[in-house]
């Protein structure tokens, strides 16, 4: 493959971070900066803490709250975030540091970065905008429930407290007393849900109206670009750390909260010989970062050329990480002392029967020496340590009370924070309260996740649309409207279950697939070296070369071992979903129906095709300008001749620190310019003449003169 000319370097002096109001003008005249419409230049953020608040508040999201410290707990406590914190040096940052510097440097979108690292990669940054959609479509939903759930905790008491009654016989609702009443309301009342997928049953009408209100706050915080959604950012990137602190002092106070960070970071390095363990390790170092989304691209070409993008991957991925560990801590604090609370009263409960049978069995050999008139003086340990040995003798009414196993139910995705934490949160005091901080902040933490997502959608489109470039507005506000028309599927009675089919299948290989072209497009076809000097042009400093060998290798192995370890785990294990049972009050897992299996093909095809398509395209084409006539060969290569410098010169302004051209700059251009016009004119005689046989352009010498003074004189007037 043909590779492109390293740039040169820049002694302009460097650019500053630019003031509200002000614009770049590194780009020549008639470009048009960042894609947009002509004549208007590319925005840029207002400072450099917009910027971290806002790569920040993109890759710290629902999943450090919620899946991270499932996955740590699951796969060994401490030893799993060792492993986590090695994959994350080795693998996310030098990918992170990849799509920083990318955007940064080429000043585009996903598509604009690709197409012009390798044209016949240009599908990479379709690939990566439809999966930003598809995440945003179900995104959003969880953004609804949040404000469901908001909306609801302005009650006192909590309404999941307490099973409701059935008004027609007057006792507890059946479905409530078989589940718990937070699962019952998470259930029935805000989701409404069916048995299965294949039941639509029509549409949750308030969960409909959530869905248009998260929908109308995403395009009001988007409407006017990274100028009003940087503004946001202050707020719902800074105010869940704030809540994450306050709910760590105060679980910390909770009985059962050491028990729950003990459970949670125990370290187990045996887990590190399971390949399973590796695979989620790596896939929540890339889901963590938001690698493939084309998100950190489309901030960082927001960025003036020369900011350091090296430090920020290092300190954007810190954050991230420490950003976890945090939400793991305050996730454990709260459900070990919920755990606690359930494993006291089922302890206090048995010994209750125990007691009631005192006058029968007291005499028996196997009888505990605890006194079960106390249930208060018995600790879980004693309990367990008889249980464990006489449970056989004692009845089947006797049951087990394990700390464990209740630590283990509702801890990972929307189970932990619909139905765990808010059960933890109905025991506390002044509930409410505590209740609309939690849900403000999954709110928050949505929020900014999501304006990242949806400017990986919308930068792109605008820089290498015109047209979409100079009506932003009606862009921003046309896709919110259909995202909330498409997100009607999950406003069904049934739409958990898309949710959940969206969030398995329509983003994982999707993105596996387009973060493994993009290694190989920067380290393999353009080349990890002229990569490294561009950085070295843009930064006036050469990062160490240990990426180019981690671009080259290790990454791009890492990545396509996930691929695959992925591919092989869809088909050796049958795709299933979890569907609440009406009846037995209960979660049961099922086997998704064939036109289910259909979707899911379907949702993974659709955002790889681009690659494909756009190679083929890109060398149709190539082929096509290869059967050019000989005339117009020799037109085009004079005229690329000629334009040889202004390519150069483009690209070079691409990485460029020159924010205003001085006017020498300016007449030299215009000296070019003129230079660049007589050689068009004289390519057009070439192609002319290149039609022709030598001997009937044999001139005179005299006649030979005369028109060569005549054309000089046109070339003048031209």
């Amino acid at each position: 493959m043909a590779e492109k000319p390293p740039l040169p370097t820049d002694d302009a002096e460097e650019s500053h971070w630019l003031d509200e109001g002000q614009v770049e003008t590194q780009f020549g005249p008639g470009q048009v900066a960042g894609g947009g419409a002509e004549g208007q230049d590319r925005p840029a953020w207002d400072s450099k803490l917009q910027y971290v608040l806002a790569q920040v508040g993109f890759s710290v999201g629902l999943g450090n709250v919620w899946r991270f410290p499932y996955l740590c707990h699951q796969n060994g406590g401490g030893a799993f975030m060792v492993l986590y914190v090695i994959l994350l040096v080795v693998i996310g940052v030098p990918l992170f540091f990849m799509e920083l510097a990318a955007g940064q440097c080429i000043r585009q979108g996903s598509i604009g970065v690709w197409k012009h690292i390798s044209p016949k990669l240009a599908g990479i940054g379709y690939s990566s905008c439809l999966v930003c959609f598809y995440v945003a479509l179900y995104y959003n939903v969880i953004i609804a429930w949040s404000l469901f759930y908001m909306g609801n905790s302005f009650q006192y008491p909590l309404p999941w407290e307490q099973c409701p009654i059935d008004t027609a016989t007057n006792n507890t609702v059946k479905e409530c007393e078989g589940s718990s009443p937070t699962s019952y309301f998470w259930f029935r009342k805000a989701l409404d849900i069916t048995n299965s997928i294949d039941e639509s049953a029509g549409f949750n009408p308030i969960m409909t109206g959530c869905l248009l209100a998260a929908w109308a706050i995403v395009a009001l915080g988007m409407i006017k670009g990274i100028k009003s959604s940087a503004r946001v950012m202050y707020f719902s990137s800074i105010f869940p750390y704030v809540v994450l602190i306050i709910f760590l002092v105060r679980g910390l106070m909770l009985d059962g909260a050491m028990e729950g960070i003990a459970y949670m970071f125990y370290p187990k390095v045996e887990t590190w010989a399971e390949v399973q363990v590796w695979r989620q390790a790596a896939t929540q170092v890339f889901f963590a970062l938001g690698l493939g989304y084309g998100s950190v691209i489309a901030y960082s070409s927001y960025n003036p050329v020369n900011n350091n993008c090296h430090r920020d991957a290092l300190m954007v991925s810190g954050i991230n990480f420490m950003t976890s560990v945090l939400a793991s801590l305050v996730v454990f604090v709260v459900l070990g002392f919920r755990a606690k609370n359930i494993t006291l009263r089922c302890v206090a409960d048995n010994l209750g029967l125990l007691g009631a049978e005192a006058s029968h069995w007291s005499e028996q050999p196997w009888w505990p020496q605890f006194n079960v008139s106390d249930p208060s003086s018995v600790s879980i340990g004693e309990y367990q340590e008889w249980f464990s040995h006489y449970a056989s003798l004692a009845g089947p009414n006797i049951t087990d009370c394990d700390l464990d196993k209740e630590m283990n139910k509702g801890v990972e995705g929307t189970g932990l924070a619909f139905i765990a934490f808010t059960e933890a949160m109905a025991l506390f005091p002044a509930s409410p309260f505590w209740s609309t901080l939690f849900f403000l902040m999954l709110l928050n933490l949505g929020l900014s996740t999501m304006f990242g997502t949806m400017q990986g959608i919308l930068t792109p489109l605008m820089d290498n649309f015109s047209l979409l470039g100079r009506h932003r507005t009606v862009l921003t506000v046309s896709s919110c409207a259909l995202g909330f028309l498409i997100g009607l599927l999950f406003t069904q009675r049934s739409g958990n279950y898309f949710v959940a089919m969206f969030d398995d299948y329509s983003a994982t290989l999707p993105l596996i697939i387009v973060v493994v072209f993009e290694t190989y497009s920067v380290s393999w076809v353009y080349g990890a070296d002229r990569f490294l000097d561009d950085i070295e042009v843009m930064l006036k400093w050469r990062p160490p070369v240990v990426y180019k060998y981690l671009w080259k290798y290790v990454c791009l192995l890492a990545m396509v071992g996930l691929l695959v370890a992925s591919i092989l785990r869809m088909f050796f294990k049958w795709p299933t979903y979890t569907a609440w049972n009406e009846n037995t009050a209960s979660e049961d897992s099922l086997q998704y129906p064939g036109w289910a299996l259909a979707m899911i093909t379907v949702l993974i095809i659709i955002p790889t095709l681009p690659v494909p398509i756009g190679y083929v395209y890109s060398a149709l084409r190539s082929r096509g300008a290869s059967r050019l006539r000989p005339q117009d060969a020799a037109v085009a290569g004079c005229v690329a001749a000629i334009a040889g410098q202004d390519v150069h010169r483009e690209m070079y302004t691409k990485c460029s620190s020159m924010e205003h051209l001085d006017a020498a700059l300016e007449e030299e251009e215009e000296e070019e310019e003129e230079e660049k016009q007589r050689g068009v004119a004289a390519c057009s005689r070439v192609g002319f003449l290149s039609g022709r046989s030598e001997e009937h352009y044999q001139l005179l010498p005299q006649r030979a003169e005369l028109e060569l003074e005549e054309e000089q004189e046109e070339d003048t007037v031209v």
